[in-house]
C-alpha cells in the first residue's frame, strides 16, 4: 500500500468502529457487563467486522493496515469507554504473531504479570494477575519462564483456576493458576519489559480517546447548564478549567499516537517512548477526570449519567500496566544510563 492508501485504510476503520459503538455499544449491554455478564451480542458485532483481528498481518487475517493504524482503533475504543477486552484482544494477537505462534479464535486476555515456569514437557504451573475480562477469555497469554529463557505462553481458559475480581471501572480483573497445563509455546522475542510496554500502549491509547470524549462532553455539558442567569461555560473560572480540560486531552493524544508509532516500529525506543506516553497519559487522566467532575457537579456522578462510565475506566486504565512512578522510574533510568554526552541524544531519539 502507498502511504495514502494506508491513511485511508487507517480513517475507514475507526470510521467503522465508530459508528458500530455508536450503534450496539446500549444503556443495555453497559448493564450487562456492570451485572458481571459476557455481552456476547456486542462482542458479535465487533468480532464480525474484524476489529480484533485488525493488527494482524494478512497471513494470520489481519487487513494489513500498519500496526500504528490498527492501534489507532483503541482511541475509538476509549472515546467510548468501551468495556470489552478489545484492546488485549488485540495485543495478545500481535504478541502471539511475532512469537509465531497461532492466535486462537475470539477474546483473549493478556496478564499484566505472573509467576508462571514451564517445564521441559511444556506444562505450565503458576498464577498471573491483572488478566482483564480473563474468566471470559479463550485464552490468556502470559510471559513464562522456560527451560532456555522466557517464553511466550498461550494458556487455554479452560484448564485455569480463575479468581474473579474488578478494576476501580467495576470491569473484570481477574488472577488466575495453573497447574501443570500443556500449552501452546514459542521463545518470546522480547522479555517482560517489552510485554508489558506493549500493554502501556494500549492503555494511553484508549485514555487519550477518553480524555477527547470528556472534554467534548463536558463543553457541551458547559454550554447547556444555566446558573445565576447564564450557561456556566461563560464564567471565566469554569472556561479555564474547560481550556486545561482540552490541553490534556491534547497532549494525551499526541502522546498516544507516539506509543502507536514505537510499537509498530519494536525498536530501541520502546521503552522511553512508552514510559514517557504513560506518564503523559496518566497524567492527564487525572487531572481531566477531576475537572469533568467538578464542572458536571453531582450529576456526573449518577448512574444515569454517561461520565462516570468514562472516568472510572480513566482510573482502570491508569492503573493497567503500570501507574506514572513506575514508567517514570523507568525513563529516569534510562536518562541516567545515557551518561551526560548522551541525554540530549536520548530525548530527541523519537
Amino acid at each position: 500500500m502507498t502511504d495514502s492508501q494506508t491513511d485511508d485504510a487507517g480513517a475507514s476503520l475507526r470510521e467503522t468502529a465508530d459508528r458500530l459503538l455508536a450503534d450496539h455499544l446500549t444503556p443495555q449491554a453497559r448493564a450487562t457487563v456492570a451485572a458481571g455478564e459476557w455481552p456476547a451480542a456486542l462482542w458479535a458485532a465487533v468480532d464480525e467486522v474484524g476489529l480484533p483481528a485488525a493488527i494482524l498481518p494478512e497471513a494470520a487475517g489481519g487487513f494489513g493496515v500498519p500496526v500504528a493504524d490498527a492501534l489507532s482503533l483503541l482511541t475509538v475504543a476509549g472515546a467510548h469507554a468501551l468495556p470489552l477486552p478489545l484492546a488485549d484482544t488485540m495485543l495478545a494477537g500481535f504478541l502471539l504473531a511475532r512469537a509465531g505462534m497461532e492466535i486462537p479464535a475470539g477474546p483473549l486476555a493478556v496478564a499484566q504479570g505472573s509467576e508462571i515456569r514451564l517445564d521441559a514437557a511444556g506444562r505450565a504451573s503458576g498464577h498471573a494477575w491483572g488478566v482483564a475480562f480473563g474468566r471470559h477469555a479463550r485464552a490468556v497469554v502470559v510471559l513464562a519462564e522456560g527451560t532456555g529463557g522466557p517464553v511466550l505462553v498461550a494458556l487455554p481458559r479452560d484448564a485455569l483456576a480463575i479468581e474473579p475480581g474488578t478494576d476501580i471501572a467495576g470491569d473484570p480483573s481477574d488472577a488466575l493458576r495453573v497447574e501443570s497445563v500443556a500449552a501452546d509455546s514459542a521463545p518470546a522475542p522480547f522479555g517482560a519489559a517489552g510485554l508489558r510496554a506493549a500493554g502501556a500502549a494500549t492503555r494511553a491509547l484508549m485514555i487519550a480517546g477518553a480524555l477527547g470524549a470528556v472534554s467534548a462532553m463536558t463543553v457541551e455539558y458547559a454550554r447547556e447548564r444555566r446558573q445565576f442567569g447564564r450557561a456556566i461555560g461563560q464564567f471565566q473560572a469554569v472556561q479555564q478549567n474547560l481550556a486545561v480540560l482540552a490541553g490534556q486531552a491534547a497532549s494525551a493524544a499526541a502522546a498516544a499516537d507516539l506509543a502507536a508509532e514505537a510499537v509498530a516500529e519494536w525498536g530501541p525506543g520502546l521503552l522511553p517512548v512508552i514510559a514517557a506516553a504513560k506518564v503523559r497519559t496518566g497524567e492527564a487522566a487525572g487531572q481531566g477526570a477531576a475537572i469533568a467532575h467538578q464542572i458536571h457537579g453531582a450529576i456526573g456522578f449518577t448512574a444515569e449519567h454517561r461520565l462516570h462510565h468514562y472516568t472510572g475506566r480513566l482510573r482502570a486504565w491508569r492503573d493497567a500496566f503500570g501507574r506514572e512512578a513506575e514508567w517514570a522510574q523507568r525513563l529516569g533510568r534510562h536518562l541516567i544510563a545515557a551518561g551526560p554526552d548522551g541525554l540530549w541524544p536520548a530525548i530527541t531519539a523519537a
